[in-house]
């Protein structure tokens, strides 16, 4: 050894780690891709420090990840050997915030159905009793009560005619107050998985692991793009509605949603 050289100089490189780690459990190359989902091109070229066919540092961050694990290795040195010769993990940015603006803001703009129902019932009720009077003043020859009093033409007030409707309680469902014109995405955790968010704009949201019991959500105008490490340890709630998707466990996904109903991107 040189003098003067760190010992981050002498330790091996990522793909050589993994790759010593899979031969010494035993395994093809074939079997981890398959228990990965990461395919075999991709587990060649990490093993050779290739990290360029992973699609950015996010994703390469997931794949040694999944890797690690197959293998029985603790990924978190191997990530943070990568983010040190890689320039660094992005700071993650909190979502639950965010939503909360938004739903604290989205009350208001709700359509007022009470008052809409209320007046509609009132101008059918006044073109009823104009058609009545009207009808009654052009019919000449019918005959005109000579005794006795009018008969009863009040319009009946709109209380009367229907009673309002209780105003709805406010929703202890953050999801359930998602606004219309944005996707709101929530993750809620089963188990243990890593997951990585991004807005439309490939911003990245967050880029963590998730607990048991944890929960994000991510919130944007026109798309929410997921990769799930664990796929099967994640529950989905995408506009207010769960996704049924039966991921199993283990299983790596990337997925985008847009407003309206739940859609696989």
């Amino acid at each position: 050894m040189s003098i003067g050289n760190s010992p981050e100089d002498d330790r091996p490189s990522i793909g050589h780690v993994l790759q010593q780690a899979r031969v010494a459990a035993g395994l093809t190359v074939e079997e981890v891709s398959s228990s990965t989902r990461v395919r075999i091109p991709i587990v060649h070229a990490i093993e050779t420090d290739d990290f360029s066919r992973c699609g950015g540092d996010v994703y390469a961050r997931g794949h040694i990840r999944m890797l690690a694990q197959a293998v029985r290795l603790d990924p978190d040195p191997l990530i943070a050997q990568y983010d040190a010769e890689h320039g660094g993990s992005p700071a993650p940015t909190p979502a639950a915030p965010l939503f909360e603006a938004e739903r604290i803001r989205s009350e208001p703009r709700r359509p007022n159905w009470t008052a809409a129902m209320v007046a509609a019932i009132v101008a059918v009720i006044g073109f009823v009793g104009f058609t009545v009077f009207t009808g009654d003043d052009d019919d000449s020859g019918t005959a005109k009560v000579a005794e006795g009093s009018p008969p009863d033409r009040t319009v009946p007030s709109p209380s009367a005619t229907k009673p309002a409707d209780p105003k709805p309680a406010p929703s202890e469902s953050a999801i359930a107050a998602a606004p219309r014109d944005k996707v709101t995405v929530k993750l809620s955790a089963t188990g243990k998985s890593w997951i990585s968010a991004k807005d439309h704009n490939g911003r990245q949201l967050f880029d963590g692991l998730l607990s048991k019991g944890d929960s994000k959500t991510f919130q944007d105008k026109e798309r929410i793009d997921l990769v799930l490490g664990d796929a099967g340890s994640i529950e989905l709630f995408v506009n207010g509605k769960k996704v049924d998707d039966q991921f199993e466990p283990g299983q790596v996904e990337r997925l985008s949603y847009t407003k309206g109903d739940p859609e696989v991107g």
